[in-house]
């Protein structure tokens, strides 16, 4: 369940132009866990990015 969990949390990174490496920051307690949260809580970038097309326009 842990490797299934990285790719779906670097694939939401990715969705809002971010890269996988800001999983890291969620080594912080209570401030890394925030920031990851309003992260993955954000809407992903409309159009495609570096890393794919958007989902939501498939």
């Amino acid at each position: 369940m842990l490797l299934p969990s990285f790719a779906v949390s670097v694939r939401r990174l990715h969705d809002t132009s971010r890269s996988g490496w800001w999983l890291l920051i969620g080594f912080f307690p209570i401030v890394g866990f925030i920031v990851l949260l309003v992260f993955m809580l954000q809407n992903s970038h409309s159009g495609s990015n570096q890393y794919g097309d958007a989902p939501k326009e498939i």
